[in-house]
């Protein structure tokens, strides 16, 4: 690569300096860097560089606006798939909580069977208590009913034993007679009639 010359004072370049061959260095320059010394000698002007700004941005304005587009897009679709994945997960937690709901619907089932099972025992424990009572007053009723036979029964007896002593000192004349009368009385009397 060869190196333009000094600029001359109309700011047009120059041959190679004096002396200097096609391909040979340019004295005063190091052998590392061929460019070093380029960019003291430019001088830049300012069309030129809007004339490059301007290319520069015509050649990647239209790559870059299509991926500021497809950027725009991809973030649109994004906030769309955030928004689909909120929903699933709200869906999600729904079907969680009506796996509960159901669990304690069951459950309530099964406690309402168990009170109406309750329910049917109390029923019965209160028919059987009734029957029970109006037993224990059949009986009691019973009991009472026998006592006062029993008691009229003794009153009866003893009414006879009255009548049959006082028949017995009327007749005191025949006392053997007498004495069996009144066993034969006391037979009757003790006897089942």
């Amino acid at each position: 690569m060869s190196v333009p010359g000094p600029t001359s004072p109309d700011g047009a370049l120059a041959g190679p300096p004096h002396g200097l061959g096609p391909g040979e260095p340019t004295p005063g320059l190091s052998d590392t860097s061929p460019d070093e010394g380029l960019l003291e000698d430019l001088t830049v002007e300012d069309k030129a560089v809007e004339q490059l700004a301007e290319g520069l941005l015509s050649h990647y304005l239209p790559d870059l606006q299509r991926s500021k587009q497809a950027l725009q897009e991809l973030t649109q679709n994004q906030v769309v798939l955030l928004d689909t994945l909120e929903q699933e997960i709200s869906k999600f937690k729904e079907c969680h909580s009506m796996l509960d709901i159901n669990a304690l619907f069951t459950e309530a089932k099964h406690y309402h069977a168990k009170l109406v099972n309750i329910r049917k025992e109390m029923l019965m424990l209160h028919e059987k208590t009734s029957k029970l009572k109006k037993r224990a007053l059949k009986l009691q009723q019973k009991r009472q009913k026998e006592e006062l036979e029993r008691e009229q029964q003794r009153e009866k007896e003893f009414e006879r034993e009255k009548q049959l002593t006082a028949k017995l000192a009327k007749r005191t004349a025949f006392p053997r007679t007498a004495s069996l009368y009144l066993c034969f009385c006391i037979q009757e009397v003790c006897s089942p009639a």
